[in-house]
């Protein structure tokens, strides 16, 4: 009876020790991926050159449904943003919450990195959670060169928000009125925005302008109005 227990001891030892010795590959893999995600956020450049000499997936996510290149786009981390394009990442892989490195760069006007994710391949046509695209949250947070930037571009220019409003509503709405804003107001209208596309309530991008006393938005838009 002890002699087959401990054959049985033994086998089960045995079993034990080949399933963790299974489990090692994937556990080391994860590893690397989550180093690689961790490297490229704070722009470590050995580290994420040696996650991925180790074998890292660019397709990796965090918790947060980020990939690696969407970490580094969040730190505005050009250089490690480069490897990573430079490594096959997708530009437009999404996280949790709808952000891809194309819009998150395009938002906040990380300009390096979107002109990187235009190169490879960046979706105009992709939407944030607010179903804006690249260029509506540019203009409301007064990015003037990215709004340049993806100006240049086949992005829609009179694409409607889930909230009713297209990049022109947005920079009047929730901008300040200064010359940031004034100057994106102008870019727009010069690029073939239409200015008579109102909100959800029929109110135009003039109508808003002349509510808050803008008066540098007010003459671009009243200059194309009657148009």
């Amino acid at each position: 009876m002890a002699g087959s227990l401990q054959r049985f001891q033994k086998a089960a030892l045995g079993a034990a020790f080949f399933v963790f010795g299974l489990s090692l590959p994937a556990c080391a893999g994860l590893a690397q991926d989550q180093a690689l995600v961790a490297a490229a956020e704070r722009g470590d450049i050995p580290g994420v050159q040696s996650a991925l000499r180790e074998g890292a997936s660019v397709s990796a996510r965090d918790g947060l449904g980020r990939t690696a290149l969407l970490a580094a786009t969040h730190g505005n981390q050009v250089e490690a943003a480069r490897l990573l394009i430079a490594a096959g990442a997708d530009v437009n892989a999404k996280d949790a919450i709808d952000d891809s490195p194309f819009l998150y760069a395009g938002a906040e006007g990380c300009n390096e990195i979107l002109q990187m994710t235009l190169t490879v391949g960046a979706d105009l046509k992709a939407t944030n959670r607010y179903g804006g695209t690249a260029l509506i949250p540019a203009a409301h947070h007064g990015h003037v060169e990215t709004v340049k930037i993806l100006l240049a571009t086949a992005i829609d220019k009179d694409h409607v928000n889930k909230l009713g409003w297209t990049a022109l509503l947005e920079a009047v709405i929730l901008g300040d009125g200064g010359p940031a804003h004034i100057e994106i107001v102008q870019l727009l209208v010069a690029a073939g925005a239409d200015v008579k596309i109102p909100d959800r309530n029929g109110v135009t991008a003039l109508m808003h302008a002349r509510q808050r006393g803008f008066s540098g938005m007010i003459r671009i838009l009243e200059n194309v109005a009657g148009r």
